[in-house]
Parts: structure tokens; C-alpha cells; sequence
């Protein structure tokens, strides 16, 4: 136990002396930042007339509602998140090949195991952290517009969609950080994590969506697409990405040669 909450602290540490946390932070703030904005201009059409092709992209978006509003969010966790989460992954476990400190690392009288697992949670916790923020503060740009349509029903469901589609994104960090260790830093993982987004959008128009890991999650929170179609097949799929992940990376770790 107290192997674990030493590796568990160690990577606490290596957080707070970095910028990264800070940056991750900012642009979880940022990005419900923007997309408050958008319907700002699609509630106020007298001020979006002056804005071109932002008024275009707004007015794609519909009527400023909170049904809406949420919807917008969730896509956002959904798509721009898996980005943002895979960047926190590839941090937490490409910056010791990046830094040249894996040896220093593995060197240490704690098991390697120790290791990968705590990162694995500062992963969690950082990821769900970013999340939160994401959504509390969309709502609360959200009230300060003053979007219509308000209510607990909405809030509640919104929330639980929220919640399972931040989730399912969080899970499917796992390959990135298995990409991250046999890569030996940031290019791999985010490349492979940008591949998986580009693919998603060819086997959604397929109609394979519910059965690829990395658009189950764009599936799920997606406005206006029936949910019910990821079923315990989709959960089952993304799960055993998840675990498979989570297995390369302890065996890559255990048994690789790390020099």
C-alpha cells in the first residue's frame, strides 16, 4: 500500500512542477467558453448578422435552448475531450521516455507494476477533474446567457449522458498510453488518437459506429441520434479496448527493455 501512494504522489508531483495542468485546465474552460458564445449569437440574430461565418456555423446549431446547449457540450467531451484526454495520457506516460528519466525511474526499489497502475490513476482522476470543469462551467456560461428551456427533467438527463460519454472517453485512454510507452513519447499515442478520430467519422457514415470503440462515445452523445443503438454489444466492445489497453501497457512496462 504504501509502494502505491508512493508512485501515486511521485506523479502528483511531477503535475504540479509542470505547466501541463494548467494548460489542460485553461482550455476545459475555453472550449464552453465558445461554445456559450455560439449561442449567444444564434439567441441574439440582430448581433450575429455582423459575424459571417460564425453566423453560419451558429445557425446550424438551431434554437438556443438548453436541450440544445447540453447536447453541444456532450459532443464536445465526446470529440474535442478524446483529444484533450489523449494528450493527458501521452503526458503522464511519454514524458519519461521524452525526458530521458524511464531509467532513473525503473531503477527505484518499487515495483513496476506501482508505476504504470499510478499513472493509470493520475490519468483517471485528471481526465474526470477536466471533465467536471468542462461541464460546470458550460453551465454556468449557459446561465449567464440565459438560454431558454430550463428545466430538471433536461438537467438531469443531460447530466447522465454527460457523465457516461466522459466515461466512455476515459477508458478508451488505455491504448493511448500502451502507444505512448512503445512509442517512447508524445507522437505515437496523439497520432494514433487523431487516426482513431478520422476513422470514426468514415465508420459512423458506414452505419459501424455502434461496433468501432472510438465512435461509440460520439455515437452515444450525438443530438438527435437514438443512443439506444449502443447497446451491451458497444459497451462490451469498448470495455475489452479498454482492458486490452490496460494489459499492453503492464507487459510492455514488465517486460520490455526500457533502455
Amino acid at each position: 500500500m504504501k509502494s502505491i501512494l508512493a508512485t501515486f504522489w511521485a506523479e502528483i508531483l511531477k503535475i504540479r512542477r509542470s505547466r501541463i495542468f494548467l494548460i489542460s485546465f485553461l482550455l476545459s474552460i475555453f472550449i464552453p467558453l465558445m461554445m456559450g458564445f455560439l449561442m449567444f449569437v444564434v439567441k441574439n440574430p440582430e448581433f450575429s448578422s455582423k459575424l459571417g461565418i460564425i453566423s453560419t456555423k451558429a445557425s446550424m446549431l438551431g434554437k438556443a435552448d438548453w436541450p440544445t446547449y447540453f447536447g453541444l457540450l456532450t459532443e464536445g467531451i465526446a470529440g474535442i475531450g478524446a483529444i484533450g484526454f489523449a494528450f493527458v495520457t501521452s503526458w503522464v506516460f511519454g514524458r519519461e521516455y521524452s525526458d530521458r528519466t524511464v531509467t532513473d525511474l525503473l531503477a527505484l526499489p518499487v515495483s513496476r507494476s506501482f508505476i504504470v497502475l499510478s499513472k493509470f490513476i493520475v490519468v483517471a482522476i485528471w481526465c474526470a477533474f477536466l471533465s467536471l470543469i468542462f461541464f460546470v462551467f458550460g453551465l454556468t456560461i449557459g446561465g449567464i446567457i440565459g438560454i431558454s428551456g430550463w428545466s430538471c427533467e433536461i438537467a438531469l438527463l443531460a447530466t447522465y449522458k454527460f457523465t457516461v460519454t466522459s466515461l466512455l472517453t476515459i477508458l478508451l485512454c488505455t491504448p493511448i498510453a500502451f502507444f505512448a510507452s512503445y512509442g517512447r513519447g508524445y507522437l505515437p499515442p496523439m497520432g494514433f488518437a487523431i487516426s482513431t478520430l478520422i476513422a470514426a467519422q468514415f465508420i459512423g457514415i458506414l452505419g459501424l459506429a455502434p461496433y468501432f470503440p472510438w465512435a461509440i462515445p460520439v455515437t452515444f452523445s450525438t443530438v438527435g441520434a437514438d443512443s439506444s443503438q449502443i447497446g451491451a454489444i458497444s459497451i462490451i466492445i469498448l470495455l475489452f479496448t479498454c482492458i486490452v489497453g490496460f494489459l499492453a501497457t503492464f507487459a510492455w512496462w514488465r517486460f520490455a527493455d526500457q533502455t
